[in-house]
């Protein structure tokens, strides 16, 4: 089997020769500390793609996935980053999204994209601000897919390995939100005027399947993926009630939309603890959900216990038992790795791999997770 092959099958609780290998990434901190422990330069696989919308690295022998990176959250035209101010530490800027930051300047880099940043001013802050906002993302589709498309798609065609799209932390409802309006921001308008949040998720609905469309008429895409973050450690950040009356009518119809065009598997990506957005998601047609953070309390035994088949899970491992030693990353594969062989799911660190983990663990734990999956 392909990986193509195998990732339907696992999905579709199909039986497989081997399971898949895949890795979310390391932090910036990360892989500087890696290189100082040995790793060449330049081996590190992505946070998500690289320029070619590649999720694999030959180093760690992780399987090949592909994004297509389609540009939907930059207001166009593209103008990326402005400075606002800086010094020897910190950052302020407006990012490519329209958010006025601060950050820390991290990594070699100085890229602060993985910096806990704080937001300062968001692009959105009542109707009128919204009309005038959304005239940027009204048209232009072209311009927002890669320049190398009509490459990408004959690759594609002959592909062994999944395709999904639209590539990581592209879109959302809460996603959107978080740079448009804001979290606390959205928390208090979905409340003092739901109207304009009814008004303003129905033009991201439009948005999304317009701009999709060419994606979903020209690319076999295996899988779609949501980004929300709308859950801290306790639980979501939007109740239960509001997801149903704002997100759940808007998913379907997207849902419905991507199941028309092809599109077998449908993932929300989402930290925190999401218990009580499960089923909801599930009514809206989801089919999985990931990284499912263990910190927060989240349990893929569990999971598989009280949903079954009606959810497909990727993620869980527990980045912080990865950092301790080779017994705590012994026990973490081995009671996750209980429901593998039951199919739909695929097992890898619950979130971008933090600076407290050392090469040598890292490498550790790939090394058991691949007599787990058959792959050695």
């Amino acid at each position: 089997m392909n990986n193509r092959e195998r990732f339907n099958a696992i999905m579709g609780f199909k039986p497989v020769d081997r399971h898949i290998n895949f890795e979310i990434g390391p932090w910036d901190q990360t892989a500087d500390r890696w290189i100082g422990e040995g790793l060449p330069e330049g081996r590190i696989f992505p946070l998500f793609t690289d320029e070619k919308g590649t999720v694999t690295d030959d180093y760690f022998g992780l399987d090949c996935f592909q994004a297509i990176n389609i540009n939907m959250q930059d207001s166009y035209p593209f103008n990326g980053e402005k400075i606002v101010s800086e010094d020897d530490r910190t950052i302020i800027y407006i990012d490519s999204r329209g958010v006025k930051r601060k950050g820390l300047k991290v990594g070699k880099s100085g890229n602060t994209s993985l910096s806990m940043d704080q937001f300062l001013e968001y692009p959105v802050k009542d109707k009128e601000s919204f009309l005038k906002w959304k005239k940027r993302f009204e048209e232009h589709y072209g311009e927002r897919y890669p320049e190398n498309w009509e490459e990408k798609k004959k690759e594609w065609r002959a592909r062994d390995y999944p395709l999904w799209a639209p590539g990581g932390g592209q879109f959302g409802f809460h996603g959107f939100s978080m740079n448009w309006i804001g979290i606390e921001n959205l928390a208090f308008v979905m409340y003092d005027n739901s109207a304009l949040i009814e008004e303003i998720f129905d033009f991201w609905t439009e948005y999304a399947m317009g701009l999709l469309k060419k994606a979903l008429k020209e690319a076999e895409i295996d899988f779609y993926q949501y980004f929300e973050d709308m859950a801290c450690k306790t639980g979501p950040l939007v109740s239960p009630a509001n997801v149903k009356k704002y997100f759940v009518p808007r998913y379907k119809k997207i849902n419905s939309f991507l199941r028309k065009n092809g599109v077998k598997y449908i993932f929300v990506d989402c930290d925190g603890n999401i218990e009580d957005l499960i089923p909801l998601f599930i009514e809206s047609g989801i089919d999985g959900i990931m990284p499912i953070e263990s910190a927060a309390g989240m349990d893929v035994v569990k999971l598989r216990k009280k949903y079954g088949k009606d959810l497909l899970l990727w993620g869980n491992i527990d980045k912080r038992e990865i950092a301790k030693d080779k017994r705590a990353i012994e026990s973490e594969l081995k009671y996750k790795a209980s429901i593998i062989e039951e199919g739909g799911y695929i097992p890898c660190i619950d979130h971008s791999i933090p600076p407290d983990t050392s090469l040598e663990n890292f490498k550790y734990y790939l090394k058991l997770k691949e007599k787990v999956l058959g792959i050695r």
